[in-house]
C-alpha cells in the first residue's frame, strides 16, 4: 500500500510503499530515544519524496555514513538515511498521514549498535 507523509508543518511530503500491516523497531539510542522515531526501512526504491528537498537540512554525527534528514522550518525528521542500509530509506512512521492496518513494534538495542545493526540488514533489500 501506499502511505503519504509529511513533516509537521507539511513543507516535506513524501510517499512509501509498506505492507499494510507495519513492522517497525523502536531503538534505544540516543537520537532516536530523544526523538521518537519509530523505524520502518525500506528500500529506496519504495520512497519519494514529493516535495520540500529544499526545506530539508542534514545531520550527521559519529560515522557520518547516516544522514538524518530535518525540516529547516519546524525540525521534525520525517525520513533519514541509515547507517544499517545505507541504500535504503528509513521513514518515521509517527510520520506517516494515515493509520496503517496495525504496527508491531520490536525494540533494537541500539545503545549495543555494533553487536546488534546486521538484524536490519535485509531491511533495505528488494522483495
Amino acid at each position: 500500500m501506499i502511505y503519504a507523509g509529511s513533516c509537521h508543518c507539511g513543507a516535506v511530503r513524501f510517499e512509501v510503499d509498506a505492507p499494510a500491516d507495519l513492522e517497525v523497531e523502536r531503538c534505544n539510542c540516543s537520537i532516536c530515544t530523544k526523538s521518537g522515531f519509530l523505524h520502518l526501512i525500506v528500500p529506496a526504491s519504495k520512497f519519494r519524496l514529493l516535495s520540500g528537498h529544499d526545506c530539508l537540512t542534514t545531520y550527521t554525527f559519529n560515522t557520518a555514513t547516516a544522514r538524518h534528514s530535518f525540516c529547516k522550518h519546524c525540525g521534525i525528521k520525517p525520513f533519514y538515511t541509515p547507517r544499517s542500509n545505507p541504500d535504503g530509506v528509513d521513514v518515521n512512521v509517527n510520520c506517516l498521514d494515515g493509520t496503517p492496518a496495525s504496527v508491531k513494534i520490536v525494540e533494537f538495542d541500539g545503545q549495543n549498535w555494533e553487536q546488534n545493526a546486521h538484524s536490519l540488514a535485509h531491511k533495505s533489500r528488494e522483495p
